[in-house]
């Protein structure tokens, strides 16, 4: 039998933005944003896309960042700006990692609201769900306990965007009577694409697989996985993760979070991910795995339950086809 490989077609609700609409997207030229863009060019999406940089304003001070809203005049706001690091840097600069991105959430956030954007999403990360969280993890477990040590600032101040956009939509309702939502946010789990970070020591594990894949390949020498490769991950696709957050735009209308990830089933072992990297980048040599460095966490399955019930039709792309492109 020939085996139609399934797509995603359109975007539902893509019919309710009109050349008139702006749609900023903060942190617009990094994985994230760049995912997001390649769905705006995919479906040729309306109106008028501005993915900011860094180098256009610093949204930690509040001057520069309501002049980026008052040039731009925005409808839509995708709110993906972050100050972000791995493990070594989240432990040294926590001071910097909790007032950075609150000065930078407060910022944003106060201006869509001062400003009467239609619909804020915002990114949270699975970083702040708490350290000790019953599997599989789910929305409704975001503030039952403090997070991993390791990372607590930015995961209190990301928790922060949650609740701040909560009360703004609760001073909207008390003021006006109306109940439309107009600040919610989106929960991705391990993102991976195009535009990626791909130094190996700062990088996420994928493009830094890559990377080692590639040094490997040069060189002629083995192939080094640190730890025992046995710890699983949900890894989004960029691409997948930009479409989600525009659906949530324009279609998810609940102020709690929504988990935007691959389902429980499709978890995969650092290991198995590795091969499937070696396998597309054409190398033929030998793998070692280095047991003297930590595996890390083992898992840290997240539901995607709600996504799928809300949005059945959606169509991943197949890990193998992500990490070609990738």
């Amino acid at each position: 039998h020939t085996r139609v490989k399934m797509t995603n077609t359109t975007i539902p609700g893509a019919d309710k933005l009109t050349d008139n609409d702006v749609i900023l997207v903060t942190g617009g030229t990094g994985l994230f944003g760049k995912g997001i863009e390649a769905n705006v060019k995919k479906y040729n999406l309306k109106g008028k896309w501005i993915f900011l940089s860094s180098k256009d304003g610093d949204l930690r001070n509040q001057e520069q960042c309501e002049k980026l809203f008052t040039e731009n005049k925005p409808t839509y706001v995708i709110h993906l700006a972050a100050f972000v690091g791995g493990l070594f840097r989240n432990m040294k600069y926590k001071p910097e990692f909790w007032i950075d991105n609150v000065n930078m959430n407060n910022n944003v956030l106060s201006c869509c609201h001062k400003y009467k954007v239609k619909k804020t999403v915002s990114c949270l990360s699975t970083c702040v769900f708490p350290d000790k969280v019953t599997y599989p993890i789910l929305e409704s477990s975001l503030h039952n306990g403090p997070p991993h040590f390791s990372n607590d600032a930015y995961a209190y101040a990301k928790r922060m965007v949650d609740c701040l956009g909560k009360w703004f939509n609760e001073r909207q309702r008390n003021e006006t009577g109306d109940d439309t939502v107009r600040f919610t946010t989106v929960i991705p789990t391990n993102l991976f694409g195009p535009h990626d970070n791909f130094q190996i020591e700062d990088g996420h594990v994928l493009p830094g697989l890559m990377h080692k894949a590639k040094i490997a390949l040069d060189t002629n020498s083995d192939f080094v996985i640190y730890g025992t490769g046995k710890p699983l991950r949900q890894f989004l696709y960029s691409v997948d993760a930009g479409h989600m957050a525009i659906w949530a735009l324009l279609n998810y209308n609940s102020e709690e979070p929504v988990m935007i990830s691959v389902g429980e089933d499709d978890e995969v072992s650092i290991a198995d991910a590795a091969m499937v990297i070696l396998d597309k980048m054409g190398f033929k040599g030998n793998v070692v795995y280095d047991t003297t460095k930590s595996d890390g966490q083992y898992k840290k399955t997240a539901s995607n339950e709600k996504f799928k019930r809300l949005y059945p039709d959606f169509v991943f792309t197949p890990f193998d086809q992500a990490i070609e492109e990738t």
